[in-house]
């Protein structure tokens, strides 16, 4: 069960990245950005909303080992963080920046928790 979950997540992941790696206006116009008089705003979407994800799920499967499915958990940890912090200092339109909270803190618990055990040294 937990390879499963463990597989959605990445296949997920790299669904998502897919998006700002191969569509970068699109996702910006989804994440309600806007591009600017250069295409660096396209370049920092291909990179950091889409190859970062693409390559972080694509290297869970890959490796299909417990500690690269706990970074993955650590990294949507750190979007979510990013996100609630957003939530509280800066008003973003709801429900769209909650909902993007609640998925990255729901794969954050579920990467972490279901994983955790699996790293050597580590205990539940």
């Amino acid at each position: 069960m937990i390879d499963i979950v463990n597989s959605i997540a990445a296949v997920l992941t790299i669904a998502l990245g897919a998006f700002g790696f191969l569509a970068p206006r699109y996702t910006a116009e989804v994440l309600d950005l806007r591009t600017g008089a250069t295409t660096m705003g396209l370049s920092e979407m291909r990179a950091s909303v889409g190859g970062l994800f693409v390559v972080a799920g694509a290297a869970c499967l890959w490796l299909n080992m417990p500690v690269a499915y706990v970074m993955l958990g650590f990294v949507y940890l750190g979007a979510s963080a990013g996100r609630a912090l957003s939530l509280v200092l800066d008003a973003p339109p709801l429900p769209k920046a909650l909902v993007y909270f609640l998925v990255e803190a729901v794969l954050a618990a579920w990467l972490l928790i279901a994983n955790l055990g699996g790293v050597h040294g580590v205990s539940q």
